[in-house]
């Protein structure tokens, strides 16, 4: 199971990369692995403000439709649109090109519950 260290994790299996004001989010490995071929991803919050732990989108695999959470505050500035076409790069790449949004950072947000690669994968097993 790959688990970059560089990254920080959500106990609902998403990934966020922290640079400066601005994070990038997308599924962990286990979470693609679990939810199998994915057909579709859903993001209608480009421009809004959500709060940590609200939904910004879903992702649908053949079997499934899951939400997709925001691990941090922060207006939603950016969707992945290569994944309008490629859905399945969420499988292939989750680190990379299957990346799914991009988040201006609220200022003093809470990042308390973020994981390091160490506890999430004490998590997955």
């Amino acid at each position: 199971m790959n688990t970059p260290s560089e990254l920080k994790y959500t106990k609902d299996h998403e990934w966020i990369k922290i640079e400066g004001n601005t994070a990038t989010i997308g599924i962990t490995d286990f979470a693609q692995g679990e939810l199998g071929d994915i057909v579709y991803v859903d993001v209608d919050t480009v421009d809004d403000e959500i709060n940590g732990g609200d939904v910004f989108g879903s992702v649908e695999a053949v079997k499934t439709v899951s939400d997709l959470f925001l691990p941090i505050s922060g207006k939603v500035i950016e969707f992945n649109s290569a994944l309008e076409d490629q859905p399945e790069l969420l499988n292939s790449d989750p680190y990379g090109q299957g990346w799914i949004i991009k988040v201006e950072i609220a200022d003093g947000a809470d990042q308390s519950e973020l994981l390091s690669a160490e506890e999430y994968q004490e998590i997955i097993g």
